[in-house]
């Protein structure tokens, strides 16, 4: 299934000796003219699946796998202004069964984020994002698909305190996706127990909220977290029947993520884990990226 918030960034601030995390999921900026490069590779797998509530295996499909290469600048145009953008390429296969993989480039993505409170400590954040297909994948292949094809803007709010001695800090966030129609290439489909003579297919909004408590410190960052993805309506996975776009997808997620940053090149990983969902795979997923940092003369 698409991940959306696999999403893992760190840099070294030139001329500073403290290591910085920034990623649209927690509140650290990299500062005017900073520009910090990450290049990740991710691993999702699942056997088992929720068809509807019903948590079941399928010996036609095996194992499923999903990866992907994500390159992800983050720009600083000023110390509380930052953008974020990332392109993915993602394949998937499976280990039995038929269904031929696919693979490509996804979605364009990027998010602004601003600084709107900073008091001791703590901070309030927005950040708005927007995401865009780049080549012409098949959406209605689930789960082979690479994406759903449609357009997506979102809206966040993530507050966080850091502790200024320890570097103990709490992050929590929350999400609302708007999603496009797509096309399908079929005449009809059907969805919520009824037949749509059409190829336009309404793909349902999501929203997510999430959780983090870590530490932060000069060289290294560990934190562990605990995610909610749902959709806010759709219909569910019919007895026997492949995935469609318009099937309400929800997740509950826990993992660890961790950073070692000594200098301009640095290095990270994310651990996640699906402790139960709808109409998706019970997926574990690992990550590791490559953080490389650098300054923009004016």
């Amino acid at each position: 299934m698409k991940n959306l918030y696999i999403l893992v960034l760190s840099a070294l601030i030139l001329g500073y000796t403290t290591a910085y995390a920034q990623m649209p999921n927690d509140a650290i900026y990299m500062p005017k003219g900073v520009v910090c490069v990450g290049t990740m590779y991710t691993h999702s797998s699942w056997k088992e699946y929720w068809e509807n509530t019903l948590k079941r295996e399928n010996l036609n499909i095996g194992t499923h796998t999903t990866q992907s290469v994500m390159v992800m600048p983050a720009i600083g145009i000023t110390n509380r202004f930052n953008v974020i953008l990332s392109l993915p390429y993602v394949w998937t296969k499976t280990s039995a069964g038929n269904l031929m993989g696919q693979k490509g480039f996804q979605d364009l993505g990027g998010w602004l984020k601003v600084k709107a409170v900073d008091w001791k400590g703590f901070s309030l954040n927005g950040l708005v994002g927007i995401s865009l297909p780049v080549s012409k994948y098949v959406p209605d292949f689930l789960p082979m698909s690479i994406g759903l094809q449609c357009r997506t803007a979102s809206g966040r709010v993530l507050a966080n305190y850091t502790h200024p001695k320890t570097g103990i800090y709490v992050t929590a966030h929350g999400t609302y996706m708007w999603r496009s129609n797509i096309s399908v290439d079929r005449d009809a489909y059907q969805a919520d127990d009824k037949v749509y003579n059409t190829n336009e297919v309404r793909v349902p909004n999501a929203y997510d909220m999430g959780a983090r408590v870590g530490i932060l410190k000069k060289q290294w960052q560990t934190e562990i977290w605990a995610e909610r993805n749902s959709c806010v309506n759709g219909d569910n996975i019919r007895r026997n029947d492949m995935p469609f776009p318009t099937n309400n997808m929800q997740a509950t997620m826990v993992g660890w993520y961790g950073k070692f940053q000594p200098k301009a090149l640095g290095v990270n990983a994310r651990i996640g884990y699906v402790t139960n969902g709808l109409n998706m795979g019970q997926s574990t997923s690992y990550t590791v990226g490559v953080l490389y940092m650098f300054g923009v003369k004016k």
